[in-house]
């Protein structure tokens, strides 16, 4: 259930960036773009997101 990032929201902030402890976020064209198979689940980009434009995969 990896972390998903809605493309409309995100604004290039690059927190996620910072907080994910994986550091299985990237930056591609100003946008968040989450590697899946890094992903651990934990759930922090989530919470650190300031734009809510990053959800966990159902």
């Amino acid at each position: 259930m990896a972390a998903k990032v809605d493309s409309e929201k995100c604004n290039g902030c690059e927190t996620c960036v910072a907080e994910c402890p994986s550091e299985a976020i990237a930056m591609a064209e100003e946008k968040a773009v989450i590697d899946a198979d890094g992903c651990i689940d934990c759930a922090v980009c989530v919470d650190s997101c300031p734009a809510e434009a990053i959800s966990m995969d159902e």
